[in-house]
């Protein structure tokens, strides 16, 4: 986004400064960052103080877990979290089940939910923490945050969210929350890559650092902070809090379900995944019965269309979703599933691109399938 690249270029050239010194070219870098955390805090209801920056979405999600975890008491070694996470998640618990903790996998239901109850029902004295996601990366379902928080909060134990995926796209007010800890990424809302937010609340008790260095980010987080990136994603929170302001995000809602009004109008035996009354206004999970879903993303992609067959850091791989086997779908289902994630740039014009190409690949592969 060009606003956002403007803001950022300055801090490559004459804004060079370290904001850790104490010169004129540091306290200025200091002022910059200081003013981009706001921004970053203002997007998601929090107090300045309480963002920690990072390097993106996995290392929030990394420094939450790890930093709970290795900070907790030897009493307190159980943690609990469901199976449709984020890779960001499920391998630092993989880490910490190989040094004697303890992890709950929770299963979700057919539209990638996970029952509350289930969470209250494994708590235990020795939880140190839960960690469920705010919204799911492939098929777009919100879980029910409040409600588990609450659970969570009342049995006295650390809760954190990975929304990643969700802020930006719905109203996330950490006020409004029963949140400790909530993870977000820059690039998710038009940002630069490679710089996120780690949310902590004011008496969270004080996390273990798995990046240790200087006294940076009031010494929860070492290293030089990477200015640039930190401005770009500062201004990417401000625009994206506008817009949600603005009402934007019923626009982007219904250009979605617009698309999906539209494939069902030219493709038959076409089925959505997630759950539709609790979902991101942008994302829609489908299947094509009959048809091969890698076929139809190259197909789209000769066409200049981006889709997933799953999540984007594991698309490609050949395995198949953890996300939609979690939702008990069939390997047949699971092959033919397309992902599609709408942007603010997106228009009518593309919509209607976007079903024809789809059409022509689905009727193509559907034929040599049969």
């Amino acid at each position: 986004m060009q606003e956002v690249l403007d803001v950022m270029l300055p801090f490559y050239k004459d804004k060079f400064g370290n904001p850790s010194s104490v010169h004129s070219e540091g306290r200025a870098a200091r002022v910059s960052l200081d003013e981009s955390r706001e921004q970053v805090a203002e997007l998601i209801g929090a107090r300045p103080d309480e963002i920690v920056f990072t390097s993106g979405g996995s290392e929030s999600n990394n420094f939450a877990i790890l930093g709970v975890a290795l900070a907790s008491s030897s009493k307190r070694r159980d943690i609990v979290t469901c199976e449709v996470e984020h890779a960001a998640i499920l391998n630092p618990l993989k880490q910490l089940e190989s040094l004697d903790f303890h992890v709950d996998y929770l299963p979700v239901d057919n539209a990638g939910r996970v029952d509350p109850k289930k969470v209250e029902s494994v708590l235990t004295e020795s939880t140190t923490l839960v960690t469920i996601q705010h919204a799911n990366s492939e098929v777009g379902t919100l879980q029910d945050i409040n409600v588990i928080g609450n659970l969570v909060q009342k049995a006295g134990v650390l809760f954190h969210t990975d929304a990643v995926q969700s802020v930006g796209k719905v109203a996330v007010n950490v006020n409004a929350l029963p949140v400790d800890l909530l993870s977000i990424s820059s690039h998710k809302i038009y940002g630069p890559k490679g710089v996120g937010a780690l949310f902590v609340k004011r008496g969270t008790p004080a996390l273990f650092s798995p990046v240790c260095g200087g006294g940076q980010e009031k010494k929860r987080r070492g290293g030089t902070e990477n200015v640039p990136a930190i401005v770009g994603f500062g201004k990417a929170c401000q625009i994206a809090r506008d817009r949600l302001n603005n009402g934007k995000l019923e626009e982007l809602r219904k250009l979605r379900d617009l698309l999906r009004k539209r494939i069902d109008e030219v493709i038959p035996n076409v089925e959505y995944f997630g759950c539709g009354k609790n979902h991101l206004p942008n994302t829609l999970s489908c299947g094509f019965e009959g048809a091969d879903g890698e076929a139809l993303m190259i197909a789209l992609d000769m066409e200049g269309i981006s889709v997933s067959t799953g999540s984007a850091c594991s698309s490609g791989t050949g395995i198949p979703s953890k996300v939609l086997s979690a939702m008990s779908l069939p390997l047949s289902r699971i092959n033919s599933s397309l992902r599609f994630s709408l942007g603010w740039v997106n228009t009518l014009g593309d919509i209607d691109f976007v079903v024809k190409a789809l059409a022509k690949a689905v009727l193509l592969s559907r034929r040599k399938s049969s």
